[in-house]
């Protein structure tokens, strides 16, 4: 076939049989998280903008951010943010186009008011946060990709990007843990606990430690005995959700650097769920890989997926894609325990035929490569033959990116 799709097989040793393994997730209140989910946000709007007012998307990548922490007066009962966080917006954007201006700052700013307000739940978006807007027009010859008349745009970027499938079940076990204790339902039972929860996932061969860090809302508190008695309850509470969730022996730890002897210093109390109010600065691409996990174990993409153009930038597209290509392998050919797919892009090449393109397969006993290759090349032809489809959904927001 005319791309250049190479099938191989995986001689390494499958993830979940390996003696060690470590995972991690940031939740959605983490300040790593905070900026990818914004500027994630910030580019389905500016897709959305673009369409709706010139009919295509044009040049954008705003895919550099950064939260500042703030400042704060933890009170039993309830304290005060004493200085805002301060939201810095980067990178490029198409802001002229004919006559034209398009509100980038506007948009910007909206946008992440609105997810603040939409996901946590003790973040005032007007008092609490700051905003800075640098985002600057992009240079002409990267512009002039939107303007070339292709069907199919080149790559924005030389860039590698590899994606796996299945998760293991700790991957499994460290996404679902962050999730249930971030639900809605989590959180109706548990008021006091925030938004900014952090797992970390350790397998020694069949026993697991979980390690979970996890903001407490001073409001809800009372005391330091009422803290951990509180942190008491939500420990029991995980405990037991594991056990229907994970068959290995496990052990789980909350907030491991409390010390009731400590006063105010002893514990992890917030005013508004997040570190980031007075702990922790945040980052566009330092938190979770775009299948929700940070596998220390795994190849990973080097790229930040969040905010990049969905139309051209191949750290968007092939980072989302490839663990799309290796979900869609793994479960319609047979004989197969665990893939690895590589794309690889070379600026100014058409998104749907990468410079390079490998499928590794770990394979059940008893199947041959020959068995299998023909298959697996077809479905990612296949899938970079419908490459324009796929960067509308990415436009759109019907994939995550963290």
């Amino acid at each position: 076939m005319a791309r250049n799709i190479y099938v191989e097989e995986y001689v390494g040793v499958p993830i979940a049989e390996q003696k060690m393994e470590i995972v991690e997730r940031k939740g959605i209140g983490h300040p790593d998280t905070i900026c990818d989910s914004i500027m994630e946000a910030l580019s389905i709007e500016l897709s959305r903008e673009y369409l709706k007012r010139f009919g295509r998307i044009y040049h954008y990548n705003v895919d550099k951010g950064m939260l500042v922490a703030g400042r704060s007066e933890k009170v039993f009962g309830g304290g005060r943010v004493t200085e805002p966080m301060l939201l810095i917006f980067g990178d490029r954007a198409t802001r002229y186009i004919g006559g034209d201006e398009v509100p980038i700052d506007e948009i910007a700013v909206e946008t992440a008011k609105r997810w603040l307000r939409e996901n946590l739940r003790y973040v005032d978006p007007d008092e609490h946060v700051k905003y800075q807007v640098e985002i600057k027009e992009g240079s002409e010859e990267l512009k002039d990709i939107f303007e070339r008349g292709e069907e199919i745009l080149g790559a924005n970027d030389t860039s590698a990007a590899v994606g796996y499938a299945p998760l293991s079940p700790l991957e499994k076990a460290v996404l679902d843990l962050e999730r249930y204790m971030n639900s809605r339902e989590f959180k109706k039972r548990f008021p006091e606990t925030g938004e900014d929860i952090k797992v970390m996932g350790l397998r020694l061969t069949d026993r697991v430690v979980f390690t979970v860090a996890m903001s407490f809302v001073d409001r809800h508190i009372e005391s330091v005995s009422d803290y951990f008695r509180k942190k008491s309850e939500v420990l029991d509470d995980v405990r037991e959700y594991l056990r229907g969730k994970i068959d290995m022996e496990f052990k789980i730890d909350i907030n491991t650097l409390d010390d009731p002897s400590r006063g105010m210093g002893g514990i992890y109390l917030t005013v508004t769920g997040t570190s980031a109010e007075d702990a922790d600065c945040g980052e566009v691409g330092r938190g979770n890989r775009v299948n929700g996990v940070i596998p220390l174990n795994r190849p990973v993409s080097n790229e930040a997926a969040a905010g990049k153009n969905p139309v051209s930038h191949v750290g968007k597209i092939y980072n989302i894609l490839s663990h799309r290509l290796a979900e869609r392998i793994y479960s319609e050919v047979s004989g197969i325990r665990e893939v690895y797919v590589w794309l690889l892009s070379q600026i100014g090449r058409p998104i749907d035929d990468p410079l390079a393109t490998t499928v590794e397969v770990k394979l059940e006993k008893g199947v041959k490569l020959s068995d299998v290759r023909e298959k697996i090349a077809d479905i990612v032809d296949q899938q970079l033959s419908r490459i324009s489809e796929f960067c509308m959904e990415l436009a759109l927001g019907k994939h995550r990116v963290c």
